[in-house]
């Protein structure tokens, strides 16, 4: 699977900038040079594509932490590798371990559910559980994110049981991580144009939709001025803003899918 976008970064911020490794985005928090921690690890295999990356805008300085929205493949594909290179903790929500510790397998994808070919193709994605328990930390309970001034962590589950997302409200941006996206990822043409507009998350991974609902909800509660998601474009202004409105108004109809194992009631 591949985008438009791979090999592809763009600064948001002047700390905050994002890397799209095949169809998923990596992100960078810290200015070039300096202290910095990375979101989440990427596709199978882009542990070395990451740390080239990241040599690029940080020289030989490696990350203080990784901190991840969640455990799903595409998310830590290369995280062995990183720790394995960079001896540094992994931050994640303690309803995630199970699946980063060894302990359970990720329900299988939802082939069945409504959707685009990515969807029907999907009974072919890891969903097996890694065990990275040696590195593995519990994000601080009182929601701030370690080495991280000024952001927060909020639980927005749905997606995965765990599942996280990063605020800081000084400028009011948001890592969204797959609690929404922006590209509706189960249509493998939309993906490959990485057509921009806000979208419930992946459906053919998502277990919990009354969660997600409520997650959404969450987001645009916080009005984020810039968001970056686990797939698509980042997003700002009144498009960003304007789409989560109506995502958060509309769920049921514009990412609740019609059909498929894990949609309540259908």
């Amino acid at each position: 699977m591949t985008s438009v976008a791979a090999g592809k970064g763009r600064e948001i911020r002047p700390d905050v900038f994002y890397y799209t490794n095949q169809i998923v985005n990596v992100i960078f928090l810290g200015l070039p040079g300096d202290e910095w921690v990375l979101v989440d690890a990427g596709m199978p295999h882009s542990g070395s594509t990451i740390i080239k990356e990241a040599r690029t805008r940080f020289g030989d300085k490696k990350p203080l932490a990784i901190v991840l929205t969640h455990g799903h493949f595409d998310h830590v594909g290369g995280i062995v590798t990183l720790i394995e290179k960079w001896e540094v903790p992994v931050y994640a929500h303690p309803l995630e371990f199970p699946f980063l510790t060894g302990v359970q397998d990720y329900p299988e994808p939802d082939a069945s559910v409504q959707g685009g070919m990515l969807a029907k193709i999907s009974s072919f994605y890891p969903h097996e559980a890694i065990d990275i328990k040696e590195a593995l930390l519990p994000l601080p309970a009182d929601g701030t994110v370690p080495f991280l001034a000024g952001w927060n962590w909020l639980h927005t589950p749905g997606h995965s049981p765990g599942h996280v997302s990063f605020f800081r409200s000084e400028d009011s941006t948001l890592v969204a991580g797959d609690a929404f996206v922006t590209v509706r990822a189960d249509y493998f043409y939309k993906v490959l144009i990485q057509q921009k507009e806000v979208n419930g998350p992946p459906r053919y991974l998502t277990t919990d939709w009354d969660a997600a609902r409520n997650s959404v909800r969450l987001l645009e509660a916080l009005h984020p001025e810039v968001a970056i998601t686990g797939h698509g474009a980042a997003m700002e202004g009144s498009e960003l803003s304007k789409g989560l409105k109506r995502l958060a108004e509309e769920f049921d109809t514009l990412a609740l899918p019609e059909y498929g194992k894990f949609v309540p009631g259908r």
